[in-house]
């Protein structure tokens, strides 16, 4: 990792910071006092076992001694609530304020972007790296602080009681900076193997719940476990890796503040016997030394939380660096209500990524306004690609699509996609209620309107049916929804819409003849009024269409109507003749 780009990673929370200043300063200004405060027991202490030492102790003043320990406790405790609400509450605002920005950033990138990162990977940067970052960002100044503030303030109390043996309590230090500096470096390359190998095992988890009912119905219950018990497995070996580094150094910032205790024992046991140092001193420095060895840990512990904070970052700042492949251009022109004419002009088009021979070749064709393309061909030659064009998903690598005469990449992105409506051929639902889906949250949309895009997509029966009507939760990705019956669902959402292009990736692929006819009726009573772009399999589907596109391996194949490719194309001609048998034979 450059330097240049872990100091942009820091910019990434400078901004949280500055915006909590005064928070953080409140906090700080709470957690010195805090500290001071501590340091001020061990004196009380001191006069205290001076008093027994010298067997002199009157009640009245120990009762004193008593009640100032205490009401310090009191004031500690306080001031402590003050601190964890300020400091620990900055690094939640922290934690709030970066995930938001990054499911922002999510929104925004291009389709190219999701084909090359896994969900699990996304949800573990949204989820553990930011706990991280959220542990550093909070705890680590407290542990800084007590480093710095805390670790000072004892020695110069210890070097006020004795500067001797101070010295020789202090003997063990520098061996703490050395060993911060060698493992540091090693904590941080760990760090990110185990953030690394927490992402592939959420992965890995999360596709096998998804695929849970194909996993019990093919039984590979077995196998499937086998496959996550693997990558938990690089999961544990990549974080026994860590503690094998982690696993050190915090005990031997413990071993060297035991060292400092036991020369604190030989040099000022021997010091309060010659009378050097009273033996409430050397009670009160072994107590300063305890609080010392407090600051000693917190400076492996910061130095734990920072890297681990720092790897994440990283990979926060990795995501945040990914720039969309598809944007509205600089000066980009406003589209007003669209006609819906389209034009795709020698468009070619590859995936990121891919080899061989293109998705898309040369493709030209035009689609007057209000008319209906249908798109024909065998899986693979590039039916779904050409609608994914169109809303910009991708974009094309040579050739331009125009709409109303304006080419795509000249337009501002919100309203061409405000203009086109994409029914994909996996219809997605959320798990919320029916009419959230169908609405996407649009509380606006009066119920007799739901009820006649319901109408219009085959689905009103559906809905009467269910429980609660279009209130019904439909539960994770439509689990309570038949493949068709989502398919449904989807197309009406796409009704609902009124873009005035609408694209239809196999609209009636999940569902039966009957119902397909209704959403066939449906679909060319669309002609006219809007812009229609049916991709499918059936024949039956598009032989209505004004002009039907034939692709074969990405490249236009023929072009016309229904009867004009009964007589010039073989494939077209063909794949209607045995669907038109399939259709008769189920008929019957």
């Amino acid at each position: 990792m450059s330097r240049n780009f872990a100091m942009s990673s820091l910019e990434l929370i400078r901004p949280y910071f500055a915006e909590s200043r005064n928070r953080i300063l409140a906090g700080l200004a709470s957690l010195i006092l805090v500290d001071l405060l501590q340091l001020v027991i061990p004196r009380v202490i001191k006069h205290a076992v001076d008093d027994l030492a010298l067997a002199e102790p009157q009640t009245g003043r120990l009762a004193a001694q008593a009640a100032a320990i205490l009401g310090l406790a009191a004031l500690v405790g306080v001031f402590r609530y003050v601190w964890r609400m300020c400091l620990l509450g900055t690094s939640r605002r922290i934690e709030q304020g970066l995930r938001d920005r990054l499911f922002a950033h999510l929104q925004g990138l291009s389709a190219s972007y999701f084909d090359r990162t896994t969900t699990g990977d996304l949800m573990a940067r949204a989820t553990q790296d930011l706990q991280q970052i959220r542990m550093a960002a909070g705890m680590g100044i407290v542990a800084l602080n007590d480093a710095v503030i805390l670790g000072t303030a004892a020695i110069a109390f210890m070097a006020y009681i004795d500067p001797v043996l101070t010295a020789w309590a202090l003997v063990p230090m520098p061996l703490v900076a050395l060993g911060t500096r060698f493992f540091s470096r090693r904590m941080h390359r760990r760090y990110q193997a185990v953030q690394a190998s927490f992402a592939a095992l959420t992965e890995a988890v999360r596709e096998r719940i998804a695929g849970v009912r194909l996993i019990q119905a093919h039984n590979r219950q077995d196998f499937e476990a086998s496959r996550v018990e693997r990558a938990s497995r690089e999961f544990l070996e990549e974080n026994l890796k860590l503690v094998r580094v982690t696993g050190v150094f915090s005990p031997l910032m413990l071993l060297f503040t035991n060292a400092s205790l036991v020369l604190v024992l030989l040099v000022g046991g021997r010091r309060t016997i010659l009378d050097a140092i009273s033996p409430g001193d050397l009670v009160a420095f072994i107590t300063y030394l305890g609080l010392l060895a407090w600051p000693m840990m917190a400076l492996g512990w910061v130095t734990h939380l920072v890297q681990r904070g720092k790897a994440s970052l990283e990979r926060i700042a990795a995501v945040l660096e990914e720039a969309p492949a598809v944007i509205s251009p600089a000066g980009a022109s406003p589209l007003p209500r669209a006609r819906g004419e389209i034009a795709f002009e020698s468009v070619s088009f590859r995936y990121p990524g891919s080899e061989g021979k293109p998705a898309l070749e040369n493709i030209d064709l035009a689609v007057p306004a209000g008319s209906v393309l249908g798109i024909v061909g065998p899986p693979g030659s590039g039916k779904s690609t050409m609608l994914n064009l169109l809303p910009r998903l991708y974009d094309p690598t040579a050739g331009r699509i125009r709409i109303d005469g304006r080419d795509l990449r000249g337009l501002r992105l919100e309203d061409l996609r405000r203009a086109v409506c994409l029914l994909p051929q996996e219809a997605f639902l959320f798990s919320g209620t029916l009419r959230e889906n169908l609405t996407l949250g649009d509380p606006a949309v009066p119920e007799r309107r739901l009820e006649e895009v319901a109408a219009a997509a085959a689905l009103l029966d559906t809905v009467r049916a269910l429980p609660a009507g279009f209130d019904t939760v439909v539960g994770e990705r439509g689990v309570l929804l038949s493949g068709g019956q989502k398919q449904r669902v989807a197309l009406a959402r796409c009704l609902l819409a009124e873009a005035p292009v609408v694209l239809l990736d196999d609209p009636v692929s999940q569902v039966d003849f009957e119902t397909a006819a209704v959403i066939l009726r449906t679909i060319r009573s669309l002609a006219g009024g809007r812009t229609v772009c049916i991709a499918s399999h059936r024949i039956a589907a598009v032989r209505f269409a004004d002009r039907i596109a034939v692709l074969d391996r990405g490249r236009l194949a023929a072009f016309g109507t229904h009867a004009e490719l009964l007589q010039t194309d073989a494939y077209y001609a063909h794949a209607f003749h045995l669907q038109a048998i399939e259709e008769a034979a189920h008929a019957a």
